[in-house]
Parts: structure tokens; C-alpha cells; sequence
């Protein structure tokens, strides 16, 4: 489905660790999203198969060792978000970011999709221009990135459905 339920997933991880920000307190609005990290994959799952769909590659392909690979890049750039954070708090979110945008850089080649090149450069660029030049506002990069998630949700979406309906189109025989 072009990436929607984990941009969803995620989105919705995103958008909830910017309201505890927000509105509870930036420590917690920081747990909410490093331990909500934790369960964006069987999150995933779960709404792959509420949805009808198997959610991984086929068996046997190929790239499934680089999919797993490619899952931990994220969890191993943490140590640098926390290393910005320790610096200067408000450079947490902007610092997930850019590590967050560098872990869908693969995607790219993994699932054959470009947006993934869009949505790399999108968080990357903006956690760097947030941090350099964004105003004080702890949360607005956290805000900011569940926007960004969700419309790539969508858009993969979309595009998925277009090329599924374009492949069953051009399977059916004509009359």
C-alpha cells in the first residue's frame, strides 16, 4: 500500500509525542516517542492485516535481510538525537528528523518507491533548517514531522491503488 500503514503509524506516534510536548511536558513528549518507536512495527502489522494485506515482502525475496537491516538503522542513530538533545533540548525533535529521514532513504531501492527519496530529503532538510533557523518552539518539529508522515501516507496510498488498479486492468482480458 505504498508505505500507508507505517507513515499512519507513525503519524500518529508523531502527533501524539508533539501534544504531550505540548501540553503535558517536553520529557515525556520525548518518552511518548522513543519507546512509542518501539511498536510502530507490529502497530504496522496490525493495520497491514486489519486492511487485508500480508505487510512484508514475499518469501524468499531477496531484500528481506536488507528490510531487517534497514529497520535497526533508526534505532542506532538514537544515540546522536540523545547526544543533540543533551547539547540543546530543543534540538530533539529537529534531531530525530534528520535520522528519521535518513532511515527511509533506503526505502527507495528496498520497495522501488521514490517518494521515499522525497520524504528523505523533506525531514532531513527540514530537521537542519528547524534547528539552524526555526523559532524556540520545542514541539513544532514534532508537529511538523506528523504532517509531513501523514501526507506521505496518503500519497503512497494513493499511488499504490492507482498501480494496483492499472496492473488488474491490464490482466483483464478484453472483450
Amino acid at each position: 500500500m505504498g508505505g500507508f500503514a507505517g507513515q499512519l503509524v507513525s503519524a500518529v506516534l508523531w502527533l501524539s509525542s508533539a501534544a504531550v510536548s505540548t501540553w503535558a511536558s517536553h520529557r515525556l513528549g520525548m518518552i511518548v516517542l522513543f519507546l512509542g518507536g518501539f511498536l510502530i512495527y507490529p502497530l504496522t502489522q496490525l493495520v497491514n492485516r486489519l486492511m487485508g494485506r500480508a505487510g512484508k515482502l514475499r518469501d524468499g525475496n531477496a531484500l528481506n535481510g536488507l528490510a531487517t537491516q534497514v529497520a535497526f538503522t533508526l534505532p542506532l542513530n538514537l544515540p546522536l538525537v540523545l547526544g543533540a538533545t543533551l547539547y540543546r533540548e530543543e534540538w530533539f525533535y529537529p534531531a530525530f528528523m534528520v535520522a528519521l529521514g535518513a532511515h527511509y532513504l533506503p526505502f527507495v531501492f528496498l520497495y522501488g518507491m521514490r517518494q521515499f527519496a522525497v520524504l528523505t530529503a523533506v525531514l532531513v532538510g527540514g530537521g537542519v533548517l528547524l534547528a539552524m533557523y526555526g523559532p524556540d518552539i520545542f514541539a513544532l518539529g514534532g508537529w511538523l514531522t506528523a504532517a509531513v508522515l501523514l501526507i506521505f501516507a496518503l500519497l503512497g496510498r494513493s499511488v499504490a491503488l492507482r498501480e494496483e488498479s492499472a496492473t488488474a486492468q491490464a490482466a483483464t482480458p478484453a472483450r
